[in-house]
């Protein structure tokens, strides 16, 4: 269960600074990245996860990360042709000692748009309207096939 921290600062009082001598207290933060089927293109560009402004070696799949406890800022963006950047996502948690913190981002389905990350589980942003581009897509093709085969018997 992912609990959610207020925004990021470097150091919080409530919290001690991290321990160098110990690395961490036994605190991870788990990602899940998943993108969309209808979004199957996106499996070309591998995420980019970062923790505290760090990069996380990840893909696309569940990836896990020791941290120290306290509050880390997790940032998700998918790098892609135009624009460079989509589905930028970011949230601030809080790692216990000795507990996974759980999260899931999922792409987005238009690439204007933000990626949801978060406690899972998440919702595709995009969803409605991606169908409904579609949808009024394959309407306008079988109006167009049924107006050609129409004008073509006539």
């Amino acid at each position: 269960m992912a609990v959610q921290a207020p925004p990021h600062r470097p150091f919080s009082p409530g919290f001690p600074p991290d321990d160098p001598t110990r690395r961490n207290g036994g605190a991870s933060i788990a990602v899940t990245l998943r993108y969309a089927p209808l979004a199957f293109l996106l499996r070309l560009y591998p995420p980019v996860l970062e923790i505290d402004g760090q990069a996380v070696p990840a893909g696309w799949g569940r990836f896990v990360q020791s941290v120290g406890f306290g509050e880390h800022h997790v940032h998700v963006h998918v790098p892609y042709l135009i624009p460079s950047r989509i589905g930028a996502a970011d949230v601030t948690v809080l790692a216990l000692p000795g507990k996974t913190v759980e999260l899931e981002y999922r792409a987005p389905l238009l690439s204007f748009l933000r990626g949801a990350l978060g406690a899972p589980p998440q919702r595709y942003p995009g969803a409605v309207a991606a169908w409904a581009l579609l949808t009024a897509a394959v309407t306008l093709g079988v109006c167009a096939c049924i107006g050609w085969i129409v004008d073509a018997a006539g």
